[in-house]
C-alpha cells in the first residue's frame, strides 16, 4: 500500500508558494504522491502546476474536481496541461459532488448523476488519451480535438462510492478515490465490488485511494472530537453518510485514524489487508501533533 499525504490549501497572500513548500516536504518526506482537493479556494489543477512543476519524482493529484462546472473538454485541456507541467507525473481525480453544491451553488441540474458522469467519460477520455471526441448524449456533448502536447494518457479516478459509480470507475477510469469511507466498507463493499466489475469487463485491477483523517497522539478524546468539529459538515451529506452508515459509525470523528503509533499502524495495515492500493493522510492536528504524526508516517513508509 502506497502512502500519500493530503495537502491543505491555505487562504492566504503566498498560497501558492505554501503549496510548494509542501509538496517538497511530502516528496522529501518519502510519500509516494501528494493529492490536492477543489473545493472553493485555488484551482486545484492550476495549482499543482505551478507548486509541483519543480519537485521531480511524486505523484501529484486531484481528490477531486467536480464536473459539473467544467465542460469535459476544458477538464480534459486544464488536466493536459497540467500533466505537461508535471512531466507526466498528474492524476486526475473527478467525482460529481453534491446537490446542496451543484444545484444550490452553481445552478446545475443534479437529477441524472450516474448518466452526468457516464456520458461526462465519453468526451474526457478520450480527450485525456490523445485522441478527439465525438459524442451527444442526453445530458451533454462534445466533437472536439485538443492540441496540448501530450504526456501519455493521464490516469482518472472517480469518487465512487455506490454499486453503480464504482462499476463505472471499473469500467472506464482507473479506479476510485474515497473520503470518509472506513476499513469494514472498504472490504466489504467498495473493493469488492469494483475489483469484481473490473475483473468482469478484463479490465486491470483498480486503483483504490483511501483519503481518511489521521492523527498520532496520546490524547486521542481531544483529537477525536476535534475531528468530529473539523470535518462536521461531510456528516451530513448524503453519499458520505451512506457510507457512514455502512460502517457502523456517528459521523466523521469515529473515521479518524487516531491513536499512538502502534495503533496508527494497526489501523493502516487493516485498510491495506482490505484492499486500499493508496492510502492518503489528512493530517489534521496542527503544531506538535501533526509534528508526531509526520515522523510516524515516515517511519512507517519505512517498513
Amino acid at each position: 500500500m502506497r502512502i500519500g499525504a493530503l495537502l491543505v490549501e491555505r487562504g492566504e497572500a503566498d498560497a501558492l508558494g505554501k503549496l510548494a513548500d509542501d509538496v517538497r516536504r511530502a516528496a522529501d518526506d518519502g510519500f509516494a504522491s501528494a493529492w490536492i482537493s477543489q473545493i472553493f479556494g485555488l484551482d486545484a489543477q492550476m495549482a499543482l502546476a505551478v507548486a509541483g512543476s519543480g519537485v521531480p519524482g511524486i505523484e501529484l493529484g486531484t481528490a477531486v474536481v467536480p464536473t459539473y462546472p467544467r465542460h469535459p473538454a476544458v477538464m480534459a485541456q486544464q488536466a493536459r496541461t497540467t500533466a505537461l507541467a508535471l512531466q507526466g507525473r498528474f492524476t486526475l481525480g473527478i467525482g460529481l459532488s453534491h446537490k446542496i453544491v451543484i444545484e444550490d451553488m452553481y445552478g446545475y441540474d443534479f437529477g441524472r448523476p450516474l448518466r452526468h458522469m457516464d456520458e461526462y467519460l465519453s468526451v474526457l477520455l478520450p480527450l485525456l488519451a490523445g485522441d478527439s471526441a465525438a459524442f451527444k448524449g442526453e445530458t451533454l456533448q462534445g466533437n472536439i480535438g485538443l492540441s496540448v502536447p501530450n504526456e501519455g494518457r493521464v490516469p482518472v479516478l472517480l469518487a465512487a462510492l455506490g454499486p453503480k459509480m464504482l462499476k463505472l470507475a471499473a469500467e472506464r477510469a482507473d479506479g476510485t478515490v474515497l473520503w470518509m469511507t472506513g476499513p469494514v466498507t472498504v472490504r466489504e463493499h467498495i473493493v469488492p465490488t469494483i475489483t469484481g466489475a473490473a475483473k468482469a469487463a478484463g479490465r486491470p485491477e483498480p486503483r483504490v485511494v483511501c483519503v481518511l483523517p489521521v492523527c498520532v497522539t496520546d490524547e486521542v478524546e481531544q483529537a477525536r472530537e476535534q475531528a468530529g468539529q473539523t470535518f462536521e459538515m461531510y456528516g451530513m451529506l448524503p453519499s458520505y453518510r451512506a457510507m457512514m452508515d455502512r460502517e457502523g459509525v456517528g459521523g466523521p470523528a469515529d473515521l479518524a485514524i487516531v491513536g499512538d503509533e502502534d495503533r496508527v499502524a494497526a489501523k493502516l495495515d487493516e485498510l491495506a489487508k482490505a484492499g486500499v492500493t493508496d492510502f492518503v493522510a489528512a493530517e489534521y492536528v496542527p503544531g506538535e501533533g501533526r509534528g508526531r504524526t509526520r515522523e510516524f508516517l515516515k517511519s512507517y513508509m519505512a517498513g
